[in-house]
């Protein structure tokens, strides 16, 4: 009779504890945010009011790295971290961040522990100077949207726009939510993802938002603004 009750109360318990776990890591997530997202404005208050700029890059994978990545060598010292990048750099690191993903498939292992991520779960708003040369591109679209070469002053709509994110929410799955990658190839035409995402913003708000993405082209979801009903945007107009 004990144990029926002990396996009764665990039953009850598990799922409010996971429920907990799960907001701790989120709480934690848009902490670093907050920090790393006021390193870039320290950034640009520094540099005549420009945001980071990675130098310009050209798009013909589904994954730009540079952009979303090198602007953390600009901006970490303003967090209080020197040297190279390491795993140690743990206001980087999301404490939800559980996988990253090669060729379509999810490795299980921290996007973070990763060499090529420069050791972040984050990504940067910064494309908007690469040359597009895929064959699948939005019509009528000749750049990216993004606030490559912005200052932070001629951002229309700080409180929308978004500045730094986690890395899920450019594709987008959700580490939070436990939703894996929705779009290799077989996906196309299925429909909106919606996986949420801890994102910063230009004016310094972090929120928890759903991320728009048009299965109709297999790109980044940062390569295209999303329509009316989303809590975000990638261009600074």
């Amino acid at each position: 009779m004990v144990i029926a009750i002990i396996g009764i109360l665990a039953a009850l318990l598990l799922p409010a504890l996971a429920r907990a776990k799960a907001q701790g890591q989120r709480a934690g997530c848009t902490n670093n945010l907050k920090q790393i997202n006021l390193a870039v404005l320290l950034y640009a208050g520094d540099n005549h009011d420009m945001l980071p700029c990675v130098v310009n890059t050209v798009s013909d994978g589904f994954y730009t790295n540079s952009f979303q990545v090198v602007y953390k060598s600009l901006v970490k010292g303003y967090a209080g971290y020197n040297g190279p990048s390491s795993p140690q750099d743990k206001l980087f690191a999301c404490p939800a961040d559980t996988y990253f993903f090669n060729d379509w498939i999810p490795v299980n292992d921290a996007w973070h522990n990763q060499v090529y991520s420069d050791y972040s779960s984050y990504g940067y708003n910064g494309s908007g100077g690469e040359t597009i040369i895929l064959p699948d591109v939005l019509p009528d679209q000749t750049l990216f949207p993004g606030l490559y070469g912005w200052k932070l002053g001629a951002v229309v709509q700080p409180s929308l726009t978004a500045l730094v994110t986690e890395n899920p929410a450019l594709y987008p799955f959700s580490w939070h939510e436990g939703k894996r990658l929705p779009c290799p190839p077989e996906s196309r035409g299925t429909g909106v993802s919606d996986a949420r995402n801890v994102v910063s913003f230009a004016d310094g708000h972090v929120n928890y938002v759903k991320m728009y993405w048009n299965s109709d082209y297999l790109m980044a979801t940062c390569w295209y603004n999303p329509p009316a009903g989303y809590d975000y945007k990638w261009s600074g107009n």
